[in-house]
């Protein structure tokens, strides 16, 4: 029952992480009947190229010693080298499909799910070694879906092959007149026939079983709402931990702005929600530079700092409005503010009785 109620809760598509962690431990979707089709296209390649050569290439390797064994000299020397002859002729026919065989093997895994090596899954496990584990297993619900979809192949698989071979029962009798080198080749043709269609047959049932293994792996991991939240805490940290350190910053960034208002040489106001301060050396700035904003409680601790530490307060709603929305602290104006700031800039320093250039 409360496995159930743990299903129904699971009502989100898994996250990436969860899918990468998955795939570490060697669980992926993946269709033994993907595996089955490769391994039957391999056999069926073998039989309708490669079989008829290797089979004459085989009669040549061994002609000598079933036609002419008279002719083998065995001797110390010559001996041996028959014999490694026939080995090494025999290992060049086996060659192409042993290779064709092994990428049979590799290719189903490399296209479902890439290259993958999962050693926590080879890893021996006492529990694996359960027969109550064992038993549970093949009894469970997926054990029986897999035992009747494998018996429903075999009869679609069984039907096929009869149909196949239904029409050549009538020819039977006729085989049997025939020279042994016309029935081998008869044989042959069949069994190709044979092989094409229940290649074709599988093909249909490796992919459907490859789109409900993919959606059964989906299912399986599908996450609750309160999995969501605590990967998402583990990943990203806790959300009202991290909300107070994004406090922390932003107040100590205000506190190090704040630090820098004695330095400006104006503040120049909306004049209540909106200030900046502006600093300007001749000798080291190409413009003036903003040394901190701020709107609202930030304005006005601003204009608190700069009357502290008699820095002038300009009231110009335009030009406060304007810098704030375009530059941030500790960059340098825009050329299009160049002028209004410099009447601002002049009219401070002509009161501080300087000069500027």
């Amino acid at each position: 029952m409360s496995e159930e109620q743990d299903d129904a809760s699971k009502t989100e598509d898994p996250s990436a992480r969860k899918l990468s962690d998955a795939r570490e431990q060697g669980r992926v979707a993946s269709s033994r009947e993907i595996n089955n089709w490769f391994m039957l296209v391999a056999g069926a390649l073998m039989i309708a190229m490669m079989t008829p050569a290797m089979a004459r290439g085989l009669a040549e390797a061994m002609v000598i010693f079933i036609e002419r064994p008279h002719d083998i000299v065995l001797d110390t020397g010559n001996g041996m080298a028959v014999i490694t002859n026939a080995l090494m002729r025999l290992g060049q026919l086996l060659m192409l499909p042993v290779l064709l065989l092994i990428v049979a093997a590799i290719a189903p895994s490399v296209l479902q799910h890439g290259l993958l090596f999962a050693w926590e899954s080879i890893e021996p496990k006492l529990e694996r070694l359960s027969p109550i584990a064992g038993f549970g297993r093949i009894f469970s619900m997926k054990g029986m879906v897999e035992f009747v979809k494998g018996l429903i192949k075999s009869l679609v698989v069984g039907a096929v092959v009869y149909w196949l071979l239904r029409p050549e029962f009538d020819r039977a009798d006729t085989l049997l007149n025939l020279d042994v080198a016309d029935m081998m080749r008869e044989v042959w043709l069949v069994t190709v026939r044979v092989m094409i269609g229940v290649v074709a047959v599988m093909a249909v049932i490796a992919a459907a079983d490859f789109l409900y293994q993919r959606f059964d792996f989906m299912r399986q991991m599908r996450m609750s709402k309160q999995e969501q939240k605590e990967e998402y805490k583990q990943s990203e940290g806790d959300p009202l931990v991290k909300g107070r350190l994004k406090q922390i910053r932003a107040q100590r960034a205000r506190q190090r702005m704040l630090a820098n208002v004695p330095k400006a040489d104006v503040v120049v106001t909306n004049p209540t929600h909106y200030a900046v301060a502006l600093q300007y050396d001749i000798a080291k700035m190409a413009a003036p530079r903003m040394v901190a904003k701020g709107v609202d409680a930030v304005a006005q601790r601003i204009r608190e700092v700069a009357k502290q530490h008699n820095v002038p307060v300009i009231e110009n709603p335009p030009v406060a409005r304007a810098l704030y929305a375009a530059i941030d602290v500790d960059e340098e104006i825009p050329a299009e503010h160049y002028k209004a700031v410099a009447q601002i800039i002049g009219y401070v320093y002509r009161l501080k009785g300087r000069k500027v250039n």
